[in-house]
């Protein structure tokens, strides 16, 4: 196990942050103000003279050894954050050298790196001022930057008319057919006896919460801009349960039909052309048919029950049904799968020519079952080919990214993107990823985000 060290400082989070670019599944041990081992470590040093600051960063690992240092002398000291910054590039530059890895985003390792984007822009500078600093100071490519400029400046667009009482409603299912093996939510397979038991008593609890919910909103004067039903995957529901949970949703949010309301129909193997025409009457505007990836090979390989053409089949059945606002998931970076056999997935998809196509980098999370399969990650730069293809394809297609997130543990820190035809926007994604609406969520695992002056309250 790999140990950090830090002496005259504790920047334990960014700087494993910035290790983990690097080495995704390494785990480390953490010391302070003590000697280091004789080996297999990364020591961070802050020395503090009267009116000089010395940082720097030694590698000592099986593979690999370097040193950096840098000295900073000032008429005013340092603060924390600008030491911890200085670290960080000085990580990344000899972890870069040694490895010969290059991630695109930099040294920002954060979730939502357009917010980085739209506060420079925000603060009046233009796209060329934008860039040089975030070049500079951050490491970030100029194809990263090219990707998180267009995504705000779309943005500008669906944000403009947001009001401070708005909100959006979340509902969530977490039942899905089975689990597949990079899945980290709170999902369970609907298949077991207990699943089955609970399932109905499940729908009763969050009808009752829906009721509760629209009270609330009701009596805090709150505007509904959208509404998002997840999971898991809601289409496990039957089409008898389905239709008493959006008939709820109709009862008690009155705007269904003049707003935003996706339902995830994401497993082919759960649809039925019953259940579509459930959905169909619900009010709801847009739904997810998602594929992941069109190779049954590795469709097989993570957990999926259902095959390639199956994806396809609902498709072409929602379509026949008049859904005109349809989204598809993809992964890049899926165990068993190719940069050629992603590429030819994308190519499926964007051939279908859904409304929206969003792809995600795969992440390893502790809590999917892929996690204890792998000893250390593969190299990343294949997926990085995969998802810079992504961005070339779909924008040549007519597709604008317009939405951007990234989460722990995703390979080469790369990022998950929709894309959408102009238009066809997802307002639900732009809200939660950007955190600039209150999200109010119902059901196991939903996490409520309230937008308050100044602070935003996670309940």
């Amino acid at each position: 196990m790999t140990t950090l060290v830090f002496i005259g400082n504790d920047f334990k989070y960014e700087m494993e942050n910035v290790a983990k670019l690097f080495f995704p599944l390494a785990h480390f041990h953490f010391v302070y103000d003590e000697a280091p081992p004789e080996s297999d470590y990364i020591l961070f040093k802050r020395e503090q003279g009267e009116d000089s600051v010395s940082l720097s960063v030694q590698v000592e690992l099986p593979a690999w050894q370097g040193k950096s240092g840098k000295e900073f002398s000032f008429t005013e000291m340092p603060d924390d954050n600008a030491c911890e910054a200085e670290l960080a590039r000085q990580l990344f530059t000899l972890l870069h050298e040694m490895t010969g890895l290059r991630p695109q985003w930099g040294i920002l390792t954060g979730v939502r790196p357009v917010k980085l984007v739209q506060k420079r822009l925000a603060a009046g500078l233009d796209d060329e001022e934008v860039r040089t600093e975030m070049k500079e100071k951050n490491f970030v490519t100029d194809h990263k930057l090219d990707l998180a400029l267009k995504i705000a400046h779309v943005q500008e667009n669906v944000l403009k008319d947001l009001a401070p009482r708005d909100y959006s409603l979340y509902l969530s299912i977490p039942y899905c057919p089975s689990r597949c093996s990079y899945c980290s939510f709170v999902s369970h397979a609907v298949t077991g006896k207990k699943a089955q038991e609970l399932l109905p008593k499940y729908l009763m609890a969050l009808i009752k919460e829906l009721r509760v919910t629209a009270e609330l909103a009701e009596r805090q004067g709150l505007r509904l801009r959208s509404i998002y039903l997840g999971g898991g995957t809601p289409t496990v529901l039957s089409a008898s349960q389905l239709r008493q949970l959006t008939g709820a949703v109709k009862q008690y949010f009155p705007h269904v039909g003049e707003i935003e309301y996706t339902i995830e129909a994401g497993r082919p193997d759960t649809i039925t052309p019953e259940k579509l025409e459930v959905i169909k009457d619900s009010g709801a505007t847009r739904i997810s048919i998602n594929p992941q990836t069109f190779s049954d090979e590795v469709l097989q390989g993570v957990g999926r029950k259902h095959t390639a053409q199956d994806v396809i089949d609902c498709y072409h059945m929602a379509r026949e049904m008049g859904y005109d606002d349809i989204n598809m998931d993809l992964i890049a970076g899926l165990p068993g799968d190719t940069y050629e056999g992603f590429c030819k997935s994308l190519d499926t998809a964007a051939e279908l020519a859904p409304e929206n196509i969003t792809v995600h980098s795969l992440t390893v999370k502790r809590s999917s079952a892929l996690y204890s399969q792998l000893s250390e990650m593969e190299d990343y730069r294949p997926v990085q080919r995969m998802m810079d293809y992504t961005a070339e394809k779909l924008m040549a297609a007519g597709y604008d990214p317009y939405y951007l997130y990234r989460q722990k543990n995703t390979v080469g820190n790369l990022e998950n993107v929709g894309y959408a035809r102009p238009g066809h926007w997802g307002e639900y994604n732009i809200y939660i990823m950007e955190e600039v609406q209150t999200i109010l969520a119902c059901g196991a695992g939903a996490v409520s985000k309230v937008v308050l002056p100044g602070r935003l309250e996670r309940v």
